[in-house]
């Protein structure tokens, strides 16, 4: 008798990894208790991605809630693979971060979906796969600069490929004034980049939902009564 099977469809432009959705029921169950494991955690070098600061321990919050800094800038997806991804983040909390609430401040500015976006599929499968004490005390995502496309996706999908426990923690961040409503400044380190982009922000506010209204930075160039007047003349002859 033929074995069962089943049809799953992604849309090719949503920055959806499919690969959690093609893995074999019996890898699942060998893998389903990985984090069991201490000794199996240990082996493991993290230095490199240390390095990189795309998650570190941050301060409080102002509900008392630990910060755990994401940067996703500085995440290099090409070359992370979702596993190695999965056992750093875990280890990272389980070391730093063994008891008490806490939070992400996953910050979005500037990513690039190529180069520095894990996929929506991949980040449900880290959570789902952390201890159910870990999914307990995180409070809330503060979601910052999200794009349009972001708000989209999580929109439209966000439901169906996060679980309803993360997907009610996700609270939107548009400017970082707004972020000093839930956290005291000085408490969480905000790049440069993140800081410039924000003022692009502010200044062009259409530049959240994808429109860019003066890519050449034409209201800047200063126009004469004389120069107008010229071509005035010019369009009446």
């Amino acid at each position: 008798m033929a074995e069962d099977f089943s049809v799953v469809v992604l849309a090719s432009d949503l920055g959806i990894d499919a690969r959690p959705f093609l893995t074999r029921s019996d890898e699942v169950d060998e893998q389903e208790n990985w984090h069991d494991c201490p000794q199996y955690l240990e082996d493991e070098d993290f230095s490199d991605l240390d390095l990189l600061q795309f998650f570190t321990l941050q301060g409080l919050d102002k509900s008392g809630n630990r910060i755990f800094r994401v940067v996703g800038k500085y995440f290099p997806a090409r070359v992370v693979s979702a596993e190695r991804l999965k056992k750093y983040i875990f280890q990272k909390i389980s070391n730093q971060c063994s008891e008490g609430p806490f939070c992400l401040v996953y910050m979005h500015s500037t990513v690039q979906r190529d180069e520095n976006s894990p996929g929506i599929t991949i980040l449900r499968w880290i959570y789902e796969d952390l201890p159910s004490d870990i999914k307990d005390r995180l409070q809330l995502v503060y979601f910052i600069h999200p794009g349009l496309r972001s708000r989209l996706v999580i929109a439209t999908l966000g439901r169906l490929l996060l679980s309803g426990g993360l997907y009610w923690k996700i609270k939107y961040v548009s400017r970082l004034q707004y972020l000093w409503e839930e956290i005291k400044k000085g408490e969480v380190e905000i790049p440069d980049f993140v800081k410039n982009h924000d003022n692009v922000l502010e200044h062009r506010p259409l530049t959240d939902y994808g429109i860019e209204p003066d890519p050449f930075q034409l209201a800047e160039v200063q126009s004469s009564s004389f120069s107008l007047n010229r071509y005035e003349n010019r369009w009446v002859s």
